[in-house]
């Protein structure tokens, strides 16, 4: 069997409205997969499932989970039914415990928006298998980057492993009635502070999340900057695959790791 090495990669998921309005990302998730090799599944990290300790999804066929509130009907009609893979499922879990990271199976999580609707663009025919992997709230950006590292080895089976969270996410400062409104100083320095460490392989800086600058006003909470942690972990080599800016300050950047 012909196997082809995939990328790790951080998408910036940003609003539900993606699905139905793409803006500029949409035609780049799907031109970077028209530039991928077909992936054989799909293992996705999303900021929205956060939980206690780490959970792989083990589902057969998980539902498509609405998890938002007041948008168009149209976008609650939106489906995506990619297979699960339990067998996969199964070689996540046994890494990380390998690896000396407890993980728990899961097989009733449905899929949130953060790991449908950038696949949504990418393999619209969800003919591919996905599992999600939660994030757990405990861990360090230093542990989450040690996930990314243990399951980099699939990178080599032809599987694409995805940290789907936002390079800045303030949802309080959005201008929800203005898409392309300009994006203040405080996101775009952000998001060019963490391109050029990541540039130059000083991922050490982008680890000590804490210290980037207008870490606060970008992330008011942890979750939308973790999954690329994980990402970073996946592989050495950066490339900058997509950079935009939505509703003024929400980062729409997609990172590649390979």
């Amino acid at each position: 069997m012909n196997l082809q090495t995939l990328p790790g990669l951080f998408i910036s998921h940003g609003s539900p409205m993606l699905a139905l309005d793409p803006e500029k990302t949409g035609p780049a998730l799907q031109r970077l997969s028209i530039n991928l090799p077909t992936p054989k599944a799909i293992i996705v990290m999303s900021a929205h499932w956060e939980s206690d300790a780490l959970e792989v999804s083990t589902a057969i066929r998980p539902e498509t989970w609405h998890d938002f509130r007041g948008f168009p009907k149209e976008l609650y009609q939106i489906r995506y039914p990619a297979a699960g893979d339990p067998a996969l499922a199964e070689q996540l879990l046994a890494l990380f415990a390998d690896a000396g990271f407890q993980a728990h199976a899961n097989s009733t999580r449905p899929r949130d928006h953060a790991v449908w609707m950038p696949l949504l663009h990418m393999y619209p025919e969800a003919d591919i298998p996905v599992i999600t992997i939660s994030l757990p709230t405990t861990f360090s950006a230093q542990m989450l980057y040690q996930l990314g590292q243990v399951i980099a080895v699939l990178r080599q089976q032809q599987t694409l492993i995805v940290g789907s969270g936002s390079i800045t996410h303030n949802l309080a400062t959005l201008t929800w009635q203005t898409p392309q409104a300009n994006a203040p100083d405080w996101a775009t320095q952000f998001r060019q502070y963490v391109v050029h460490k990541l540039q130059h392989h000083d991922f050490d800086a982008v680890l000590d999340w804490k210290n980037l600058p207008f870490i606060r006003q970008n992330h008011p909470s942890f979750e939308h900057l973790a999954p690329l942690f994980f990402a970073m972990g996946t592989g050495p080599r950066f490339s900058l695959v997509h950079h935009s800016f939505s509703m003024g300050s929400l980062g729409m950047d997609i990172y590649r790791f390979d």
